[in-house]
Formats: structure tokens, sequence, C-alpha cells
């Protein structure tokens, strides 16, 4: 209602909320119909609209200088995905009840940490066929051609369930089913990925260790930095999907958990920035460069298998 319906309306001025455009509304009409039962932060979502668009700028810059196209293809759309995500936000603080605006929060915030996972499955598999593949227990191809699959799947279920939820205004259980199915797979995929990764690495080290000297380091420096970046990243996204697998438990209507905003911030803004943050240590560019600044993952035959002499050159890095 406008200013001149709100005096008339009968309603205390103290029980009015004023909306950014001049408008009223009854605060308990807030409450009740509001879904988060909260006004979304400005502050907190310009804030990481501006975070994402620096972080984007260093993923543009070492993706042209090491030349890692695909990494850096997947990193850009993530962090586009979740500036305008964070820009439905915004939306929802100049009008709690506005379509446009929940429905593009749900689905790029929500569906924005698939591009991240979608970078680590084709940079580890990258770094398998770089160290030894032979110790992989799935070939180094599997790894992005199934969990990249698998993400799409997460995607599309997630995509769906946000905008049925979205028409319903979060009546829909079938639309929260299907958002609940979507986030469950990604925790189920990222903990089977975990469990490949972390094999995968104690296995080489363990064999590297025992062909080297007492004391020396079976990884160099560099590519310890390189997968600790890509460990931290692929942790900080399970946490913040078991978090909304956590978070969607209770519906979104009559739930205590969906209108907390400190824990939305914290949970999900906040790691899965992090996240992305890791990823510019993780970059493959910055794990296998070689001494004149190039990626060495750029070396590869017509088979797509890297040259030997590329990968004895950086072992002995």
């Amino acid at each position: 209602m406008d200013a001149r319906t709100a005096k008339l309306s009968g309603i205390a001025p103290e029980n009015l909320y004023e909306l950014p455009n001049g408008s009223y509304v009854d605060r308990g009409m807030f409450k009740t119909f509001g879904l988060y039962k909260y006004r979304p932060s400005l502050v907190a979502n310009a804030l990481f609209i501006a975070l994402y668009g620096v972080v984007l700028l260093l993923h543009i810059y070492l993706g042209i200088r090491w030349r890692i196209w695909g990494f850096m293809t997947f990193v850009i759309i993530g962090c586009i995905w979740s500036m305008v995500g964070y820009g439905g936000r915004v939306m929802l603080w100049i009008n709690p009840w506005s379509f446009t605006g929940f429905l593009t929060q749900m689905i790029c915030i929500t569906g924005c940490p698939v591009f991240f996972t979608a970078a680590i499955y084709v940079t580890l598999s990258r770094a398998i066929r770089f160290f030894s593949p032979e110790m992989s227990r799935l070939p180094p191809r599997a790894f992005y051609w199934l969990f990249i699959s698998s993400d799409i799947i997460c995607l599309v279920l997630q995509s769906i369930g946000g905008a049925l939820s979205s028409t319903s205004s979060g009546a829909s259980e079938t639309g929260l089913h299907i958002a609940m199915a979507g986030l469950s797979l990604q925790v189920v995929v990222l903990v089977v990925f975990c469990g490949f990764f972390a094999d995968y690495m104690i296995r080489y080290i363990k064999r590297q260790k025992s062909r080297l000297p007492p004391g020396e380091k079976a990884i160099a420096l560099r590519q310890r930095l390189f997968f600790g970046g890509l460990a931290s990243a692929i942790t900080l996204i399970l946490i913040r999907c078991c978090y909304r697998v956590n978070e969607l438990s209770e519906g979104y209507r009559n739930s205590d958990k969906i209108t907390n905003q400190g824990m939305f911030i914290g949970l999900e803004g906040v790691l899965i920035y992090l996240a992305v943050v890791s990823l510019l240590i993780g970059n493959p560019g910055f794990g296998f460069q070689d001494k004149k600044g190039r990626s060495s993952l750029q070396g590869t035959d017509s088979s797509g298998e890297l040259k030997e002499s590329a990968q004895v050159q950086h072992r002995s890095a």
C-alpha cells in the first residue's frame, strides 16, 4: 500500500513495514507470507557480489596466463551464477515477495557449486595422468566423465526443485523432494569422490616414499599446496552441501532453519566463497607450471597423455 493508504488503514505506524520503493506492508503480513521471514541483508549480498567479482578476475588472469581453459571456464560460470544468485537476494531486499528474485537466488546459489566441483574433477583427472595414472583405481578420464555427469544430474534436479518451490512459494512438496534429491545426491557424489581422491594420494605417496631416500619429500612444495587447495575446496563444498540438505529437511514453511540468515551467510555464502579462493591455489597452472610459467598440463601428445619428458622434469622439480 502507498503512504496515504497506510495512514487510512488503521494499522499502528510501528506495525507498518516500509519497503525501499516507499510503499508499506503490515509487519504481521510480512512474517506470515515472507518465505524467509527476514529481509535479506543488502550489505552481505552486495559484498558477496563484489567479492565474487574480484575472485572472478583473478581466475580469468590465471587461466589466461597458464592457458587452463577448461578449469577457468567452469570457475567463471560458477562465479557468474553466484553473482546472479546474490543479485536475486538483493531483489528480495527490495521486495520480499519478488518471484523473480526468489527464483533467481534459489536456482543460482543452490546450483553454482556444481561448476566448481566440475573444475576440481577435471583438474584431478589431469593430475593423475601427470603423476602416476597406474596408481588410480579409476581411469583418469573416468573422473570427469563419471562425476561431471553426476553433477549435471544434481544441477538439473536442484533447478527443477527450486523452480517448483518458487512457483508455489515454498508449498510444493514435490519441488522440495526433488531439490532434496539433488542436494543429497551431490553429497553422495562428493563423498565418493573424496574417497577416490584420498585413496589415490595415499597410494601414490606411499609408493614415492618407498623409492626415495629417507627424509625426502614424495611431492614438491608447490604440488603439496596445489593438492591442499583442491582438498580444501572440495571439503568446504561438502560441508556446505550437508548444511543445505539439513536446511531443507524441515521444508520451506514452518522451518526454523531456512529462516536463519546468519547460518545461510556463514555456511552457504562464506564456505563457497572460500572454496573458490582455495581454487586459486588449486589451479592446475599453479601446481604444474614449468620454469617458463607455462602449464605442463598443456604438454600432451596426440592421445591426450602427458609427454614423458614433461613428467620427468616436474617430478624432479
